[in-house]
């Protein structure tokens, strides 16, 4: 099957591509929740679709930033697992199911330790399944950590990463220019509301290190992550925590069947995600589109039902169990890299 990506003419502005799938309706799926109690005493929920059965391929999504199983992603790919009879649950990152988790702590773009938790919880109850899984945007980033740092433990089969903002510095500051500033807005204030929650709570609020005036002052992603994220999550600040979480150097360690999907006009991103060739290794098939947007992919359909190109070719990665070519960079990789940044 071609793995080219052409976005009809109405849907080749990247914040089209962005924005359209958020707005378009997508049926809601039937989903069953699942709570895994955490060592530090807090908690994480699972969103099942169907009924796990040993033995049978079980897809896990992990969300981006602020997103949850109901994000317009989770659903369609969730939809298109229901139609291939795959069962499939979505990994929440701490409060992100609609009930904010209980330590002053959250969750971050490298926190690889809560995805372990899930995924060693699967092959406990199902330890003959085939365990897939499915990362956008820091999902995605996360889903990369993951895959360098456990490499040949990895639990996971094969994964997909869409949109990940595999070099937060460099993400962080292209939100800051022009257009992108929108979507750092909306994105913030949803971070700031769950902090504020948390400095209602006398018991949380004394482990915050800010209070609720100087936490509405922040206006950037960097100014948040060097105030409230670094510290929360035991980083020295934000360039330790950028360089430390960031996915990117991660790749040239990945030793299990990875699919990377990026496009170049995504608005979160910039040059800087994108991998040199000799950190892809024969395992990681790299794909890097002209157009797509930030997990966006139309490629089809009209704007009032847009068809996309992602839950087709995630699948098709996933299931196709085929060992990518024992070359230093496959096929895949040398073609999409012919036209650079």
């Amino acid at each position: 099957m071609s793995n080219a990506f052409m976005p009809p003419w109405w849907a080749k502005s990247p914040h089209v591509q962005t924005i359209l799938p958020v707005l378009t309706k997508v049926a809601k799926p039937v989903l069953k929740r699942q709570r895994l109690e955490l060592p530090d005493g807090d908690f994480i929920d699972l969103d099942w679709q169907g009924v796990g059965v040993d033995g049978n391929a079980i897809v896990v999504i992990l969300h981006g930033l602020e997103g949850s199983a109901q994000s317009h992603y989770a659903r369609r790919l969730l939809l298109a697992c229901r139609q291939q009879q795959l069962t499939a649950v979505v990994h929440h990152h701490r409060s992100c199911s609609g009930e904010v988790n209980r330590l002053a702590r959250s969750y971050h773009s490298g926190d690889t330790d809560d995805l372990q938790f899930s995924l060693s919880a699967l092959k406990r109850r199902y330890p003959h399944s085939p365990l897939f899984a499915v990362g956008y945007s820091l999902g995605g980033n996360v889903l990369t950590k993951y895959q360098g740092e456990y490499q040949d433990d990895s639990l996971l089969s094969r994964a997909v990463v869409v949109s990940a903002p595999l070099q937060l510095s460099a993400c962080a500051k292209r939100l800051e220019k022009g257009f992108s500033t929108l979507y750092q807005r909306h994105l913030l204030k949803q971070l700031q509301q769950k902090i504020r929650q948390k400095l209602a709570d006398p018991h949380l609020a004394s482990m915050i290190p800010l209070d609720e005036r100087q936490l509405m002052q922040l206006t950037t992603f960097h100014e948040f992550d060097d105030k409230v994220t670094a510290p929360l999550h035991g980083f020295q600040g934000v360039n330790d925590y950028y360089h430390r979480a960031s996915g990117l150097a991660f790749i040239e360690r990945i030793t299990k069947p990875t699919l990377i999907m990026h496009a170049k006009d995504d608005p979160f991103m910039t040059e800087a995600v994108i991998p040199h060739p000799s950190q892809v290794p024969t395992q990681v098939e790299y794909e890097l589109h002209p157009f797509g947007g930030h997990v966006g992919f139309i490629n089809g359909g009209s704007p009032w039902r847009p068809q996309y190109y992602l839950e087709r070719r995630i699948l098709d990665f996933l299931l196709s169990g085929a060992a990518l070519p024992q070359s230093p960079t496959n096929t895949a990789l040398r073609s999409h890299h012919a036209d650079p940044l």
